[in-house]
């Protein structure tokens, strides 16, 4: 799956570009999936996959499965004591609010829903590794729709940057393009194939 430019992603009409304008971009990928039929929102794909379009592969699970081990071992999943007042829901206005689908403060697995709009949808994670946000839009072209998975990343302390390149082979070599392939067959499972 590949990952494209933040200047192609920054071009999209998305909220979170002003809504997350101070949070490092860590990377942003996309994969184009069958146009069925037109008018497919992100909230539809959303809720028709059961909450989470993504689903691990047995390697990205025991991937998973030593991360949280390593994490309950080392105490790094514990949220900090001030998370309310640093969530990213505590940015929402009062338009976000009324315009979001899914209450904010949601659990999805591990993140929280910030918001989903009809075409958007942002998760946060918070604990002593990273504060991160996850982005998933859908985008409908003339020919496909492309579904858009973008990660924000804000440091917590000096430990963030060292975490983020432990992990990051991991993440771009075999959990991202393996989550984003999960996508493809939900996708062509709930929707049919061309």
């Amino acid at each position: 799956m590949p990952r494209i430019s933040t200047q192609e992603f920054r071009r999209l009409p998305l909220r979170v570009h002003d809504f997350l304008a101070d949070v490092p971009l860590h990377d942003v990928w996309v994969i184009d999936l069958p146009r069925q039929r037109p008018g497919i929102t992100l909230d539809e794909f959303v809720r028709a996959a059961g909450a989470l379009p993504f689903t691990p592969s047995p390697i990205v699970r025991a991937l998973l499965g030593i991360r949280v081990f390593v994490g309950r071992l080392f105490r790094w999943d514990r949220e900090p004591r001030a998370t309310a007042k640093e969530t990213f829901a505590s940015r929402l206005t009062t338009a976000d609010v009324s315009r979001s689908l899914a209450p904010a403060g949601t659990r999805e697995g591990p993140f929280r829903t910030v918001y989903r709009f009809e075409n958007e949808q942002l998760l946060e994670l918070v604990n002593r590794t990273a504060h991160a946000g996850a982005l998933s839009a859908l985008v409908e072209t003339a020919t496909a729709y492309r579904f858009y998975f973008g990660v924000y990343v804000q440091s917590v302390g000096r430990f963030t940057p060292v975490y983020m390149r432990l992990i990051d082979p991991f993440r771009k070599w075999i959990v991202y393009p393996s989550l984003l392939e999960s996508v493809r067959r939900t996708w062509n499972h709930t929707f049919g194939t061309a």
